[in-house]
This record gives structure tokens, C-alpha cells and sequence, in this order.
């Protein structure tokens, strides 16, 4: 490649960066009608304000909580406490608000974070609390009345009374009772909420807004907190399992939401390490899912479950939910009822586990050698640093002979060159004469590439796993450098923001852009000359920025791996090309001592 071609190459992405550009921002496409999705209109106080008072039924008119208008719910019943508290389980340590009867903190004993319990439930002071009720399908504002509430056992129960206003204002004369029962397990991610309605006559309860009773609500969050996602290293996505299908969907929301009345199974909001996971009753429910960065917080990921109206005097809904970490043993176990402590089975929740590339079987494979040599020397660090010995060990035989071809095709330059200059106008008579050395010289010309993709694949495998390997989230590998091989090895922090970089200095990417720049040296060696002179500096210098900016931010355990791997390569390198240096000098003085020039004699 020459000039002109690498010129071309970057006025063709120039010309499809702004031509996306320009079609994004003045030519935006339509939804396609496959995808079910509309933007969620709130409605605000300002909006029910300037409501109309009702003036017929207030059986389906009843509006959002807290609009003090004809027809809208308000709490009739003996105030609850207004104090938080906590109930724990093996696993969980939860704080409960009677305010709304939510959860503010939800944290999971068994897996830490800066030496605490992992807080599942990231929330701002002016988000909500997770689990509250909404009247209708409002989503704007929840019922924060005062519940009261008894802890039975392995039971959290709260309990108000409401009615609705008439139409002069007044309470109505016939409350029902609204019941949030928390139920958990022993040794359970998994727990289940009730939520029971009954009335104080024999009439349909009267919560009816649009057709909706209720809006059971996750927000704003799942943890752990971060200041920022970049849907690789670190991300939060919606995953939907459809009622009789055997795959998971993963939802793309249009303009910050996403609404579908389709029966589920289940719908996840899933991180890296940790996910949500609803798995409604049988009632055909409207999921909506929505993002935003409201309340204070970089991204807010929601899950709002609509209950159609209610036709009956009593009626009681049930909904599991999965709090939890994202391990196949911890999710499998719920497709055994005799595994768990709700009975459940078949929910195939695993599924909403990230699904391997085509080369999971390798991943499967090099994970448990890394467990392996973890159950050996109990770091993580150390444990990528072995493996990667190993798999250079396995690789060697390849890579050598790579590392050869590489060497001899660097002692043919100048007669390649010799050949160019020869025929400079005739491309099929250098060709001819190109193949003619490479046959004579029995090189393959392809034989340093070759290894290269023998190799890729098991490249492909290693940045799978480490990139989410469950065990390595808060492994150590040095005290003071790199206390987490899940994270960015953070050595300094600015107090302003670099482009592209953010506020944190991160050393192993600089350690490893130099060490890949210093093996691309050292492999073209002198082997290219003339028009490839210019691309060859490329590779060497831009293709290691380019990687530098794409990893910056990549877990420290995957950026560990590749600068052991080129440290290894670098040695390997110096060493064939010492080995090759060393043999052209013994065959250089062979040739001299056998013909010594014209005016010295053969010797024998």
C-alpha cells in the first residue's frame, strides 16, 4: 500500500463519518413497525391540575396519586411509622421505607465492594425508592403514604386503607385495603412480592385509571455505582424472555423507552456482574422500560409493570424478583423446584447471563486452567501471568516458525527491491519474479501471517473471559497499583477531564501501547523499503494509538494479559533475531574463506 492508497482509506471514512452525520441529524428514519415501542408521556402535577373536576362515575376516573382532585386515591387508614429499617437474610441486607413500603438499600452480603456489601439499588437522594406503587399507569408520582408494617418470620408485610375522593372533595365511604407482602428465602437471590387488593363491600375495588389499577415499579438503578457506561467494560441493558420462546430478546429502547403487552416470562436489567430480574404471575401485564439521566444520576434503567383494572372485590398478584449476581449457579437453580425455596422451576433465568461469542467453548476451557492455578496461588494476577506462559508454550511451535518466516523474508528485501527497479512498469513481471525467489528460497510469504490467525481465535477467548469473569470483580493483583483486575488500573487522578482519556491516568495501557510499538519494530526490522516504508510506520505507531484510546478503559486483568503476551513475544523476537544474525555471520564467513576474492586462493 502507498500513499494514495492509505489517502483513499481515509477520505472514505471521512466521507461515511459525515455523510451517517448528516443522515442522522436531517434525515431520521422511521421506527420500523416490528419494534413496539413509544416514548412515555408523563403526567405532571401541571397537567392534572388543569383537569376538569369528574362529574360522573368515579369508578374508571380516578386520577394519579397525590392530585387532591374528584376521583383521585388518597390513604384513609391509620398512619404507619415513618422511620426506615433493616431486615436481613443470608443474603441480602435490605432497608426497607415504610414511606411508599419500598426498599432505599439493597445490599448483597455475600459479594463486596471497597471491602462492603455490594449496593444493588443505585439511587441519588432525589431518586425513588425501588418497588413503590403508582395509581393507574401514572409513573410520575408514587404513593408515599405511611404504611404500617409487621415482619412475620421470613415476611415483610405493609398495609394501608384507601378510597377515593368524591366528587364535593370528600373521602368516599368505602375504603379497600392495599397489602405489599416481601417474601424471601433461605439461602435465595430470588424473592417474591404480593400484592393483595380487597375491598370493604362486595363491588370491584375501585382503582381504575385508563384501564390500569396499578404500576408496580424497579428504579432508578442497578448497581454497582458508576460515573459513566460504555456499553462494553461497563454497561447496563434490558434483556425480555417472551412466554413460550426459548431465547432471550435484547431490547433496544426508542427515544428513551420501550413498551410491549406481550406475555412474558421475565424481563432483566442486566450489568456486567449483576442484574434484576422480574418474573411476573400469569396476568397479562404492560411492561414499560425506560432510560434517563434524571435525579441526579449518569443513567437511570427502569422497570415499570402496568396491572389491568381489577373486577373483582379481592384479588391478589404475585411477582418474583432475581437480586442478584450474574452466575449461572445462582440462576440455574430455579429451573429445579427442589433447589430452591419458592418451589418455582423451568425459569431459565441463566439465559439472561451475556451470551459467548462463537468461541465459548475456549473460554469454558481457559477459565477453569485460571481456576485451576488460582486454587494453586491464590491471585488472580499471578494466575494470567502463568496462563499466559502456557498458552506462549502451546503457541511456540507456530509463532516460531512465523518469527522465521518474518526473519527470511527480511534477508530477501534487497533482492526484492533489485526486482522492482528491474521491471518498474511491469506489476506481472515483478510478480512472476517475486514467486520465482519465493520458490527458490522456499518461503511461504503468507507463513508470518498464518500464525497470526492460528492465534486470534484464542485472542477472541482470553478477552471474553477476562472481561467478565465473575471471580475477577474485586480480585488484587498489587496492593496500591491494581486492587481490582475488573477495573482500570487508576495510578493518578486529574482534577480536570482529558478528551477522550477522562480524569484518570491509567498506566498498564501506556505500559502495554509501548511494549506493542517496540514489537512491531523489532518484527519489520528492515524488511520493507521504498513505498511501504510509510505504511509500515503506520502500523507500527498508529495501530498501538488506536488500541491505546480503545482500551484505555479496559479491565486491568485483559491489559495484563496482552502486555505479558508481548513482553513474551518481544524476548522470542530478539532472540530469532539474534539466532538468524548470528547464522548469516557463519554463513558469510564460510563463503569468504571459500572464496576469498580474486587475488586469494580456495583453501581446502
Amino acid at each position: 500500500m502507498d500513499k494514495n492508497t492509505i489517502l483513499a482509506i481515509v477520505l472514505s471514512v471521512l466521507v461515511i463519518t459525515v455523510g451517517m452525520t448528516i443522515q442522522t441529524t436531517f434525515f431520521t428514519p422511521t421506527p420500523s413497525a416490528e419494534v413496539v415501542s413509544e416514548s412515555v408521556q408523563p403526567k405532571t402535577a401541571d397537567t392534572l391540575a388543569s383537569l376538569e373536576p369528574a362529574k360522573s362515575s368515579l369508578v374508571s376516573s380516578n386520577l394519579a396519586w397525590g392530585s387532591q382532585l374528584p376521583g383521585s386515591l388518597v390513604a384513609v387508614g391509620q398512619k404507619g411509622s415513618s422511620t426506615p429499617f433493616t431486615f436481613s437474610t443470608k443474603y441480602f441486607q435490605i432497608e426497607f421505607n415504610p414511606n411508599g413500603a419500598g426498599i432505599s438499600s439493597f445490599k448483597l452480603k455475600e459479594h463486596l465492594d471497597n471491602g462492603e456489601p455490594v449496593e444493588l439499588l443505585f439511587r441519588s437522594e432525589e431518586s425513588n425508592d425501588a418497588f413503590l406503587l403508582y395509581a393507574g399507569n401514572d409513573k410520575t408520582n408514587p404513593l408515599d403514604a405511611n404504611f404500617r408494617y409487621q415482619i412475620s418470620g421470613n415476611k415483610v408485610i405493609f398495609t394501608q386503607e384507601f378510597a377515593l375522593l368524591s366528587e364535593d372533595g370528600k373521602t368516599a365511604a368505602t375504603p379497600f385495603t392495599l397489602t405489599k407482602t416481601y417474601t424471601f428465602g433461605d439461602e435465595d437471590y430470588l424473592f417474591q412480592l404480593d400484592i393483595a387488593t380487597k375491598n370493604s363491600e362486595n363491588k370491584a375495588v375501585p382503582l381504575s385509571f385508563e384501564n390500569f389499577a396499578y404500576t408496580l415499579a424497579f428504579e432508578p438503578q442497578i448497581g454497582p455505582s458508576f460515573t459513566s457506561l460504555d456499553n462494553n467494560y461497563n454497561y447496563r441493558r434490558f434483556y425480555t424472555k417472551e412466554d413460550g420462546s426459548a431465547k432471550k430478546n435484547q431490547i433496544k429502547l426508542s427515544n428513551g423507552a420501550y413498551t410491549t403487552s406481550k406475555p412474558l416470562s421475565w424481563v432483566g436489567l442486566v450489568g456486567k456482574y449483576f442484574s434484576l430480574i422480574a418474573i411476573p404471575d400469569a396476568t397479562n401485564y404492560t411492561v414499560t422500560l425506560t432510560e434517563d439521566t434524571d435525579a441526579g444520576l449518569p443513567m437511570q434503567s427502569s422497570i415499570f409493570l402496568s396491572r389491568p383494572s381489577i373486577k373483582s372485590a379481592s384479588q391478589n398478584d404475585t411477582f418474583r424478583f432475581y437480586a442478584g449476581p450474574q452466575l449461572k449457579g445462582d440462576m440455574a437453580i430455579y429451573n429445579d423446584a427442589s433447589l430452591n425455596s419458592f418451589g418455582v422451576a423451568d425459569l431459565q433465568l441463566e439465559k439472561a447471563l451475556d451470551s459467548s461469542s462463537w468461541l465459548g467453548w475456549l473460554e469454558t476451557f481457559l477459565k477453569t486452567v485460571l481456576n485451576l492455578l488460582y486454587s494453586i496461588i491464590p491471585n488472580y494476577g499471578i494466575g494470567i501471568i502463568i496462563l499466559t506462559f502456557l498458552l506462549k508454550l502451546v503457541l511456540y511451535p507456530i509463532s516460531k516458525k512465523g518469527m522465521e518466516s518474518t526473519a527470511k523474508m527480511a534477508t530477501l528485501s534487497p533482492k526484492m527491491q533489485e526486482i522492482k527497479e528491474k521491471y518498474p512498469d511491469n506489476p506481472t513481471k515483478q510478480n512472476e519474479e517475486m514467486a520465482t525467489l519465493y520458490k527458490k528460497e522456499k518461503i511461504n510469504p503468507m507463513g508470518g501471517c498464518l500464525p497470526m490467525l492460528v492465534q486470534f481465535p484464542i485472542l477472541i477467548a482470553f478477552y471474553g473471559l477476562l472481561n467478565k469473569h465473575f471471580e475477577l470483580r474485586g480480585a488484587m493483583f498489587i496492593p496500591g497499583w491494581i486492587p481490582d483486575l475488573s477495573r482500570p488500573d487508576t495510578v493518578f487522578t486529574f482534577p480536570f477531564t482529558l478528551p477522550f482519556l477522562g480524569n484518570e491516568l491509567h498506566l498498564l495501557p501506556i505500559i502495554y501501547t509501548v511494549s506493542m510499538i517496540y514489537s512491531m519494530k523489532i518484527t519489520q526490522n528492515a524488511s520493507t523499503a521504498g513505498s511501504q516504508q510509510s505504511m509500515m510506520k503506520f502500523m507500527t505507531y498508529g495501530m498501538p494509538l488506536m488500541f491505546f484510546f480503545v482500551l484505555y478503559s479496559a479491565p486491568s486483568g485483559l491489559i495484563l494479559y496482552w502486555s505479558v503476551m508481548n513482553a513474551l513475544s518481544i524476548f522470542q523476537q530478539l532472540y530469532t533475531n539474534k539466532k538468524k544474525e548470528r547464522e548469516a555471520n557463519e554463513a558469510e564467513a564460510v563463503h569468504v574463506h571459500q572464496f576469498p576474492g580474486p587475488k586469494g586462493k580456495k583453501r581446502t
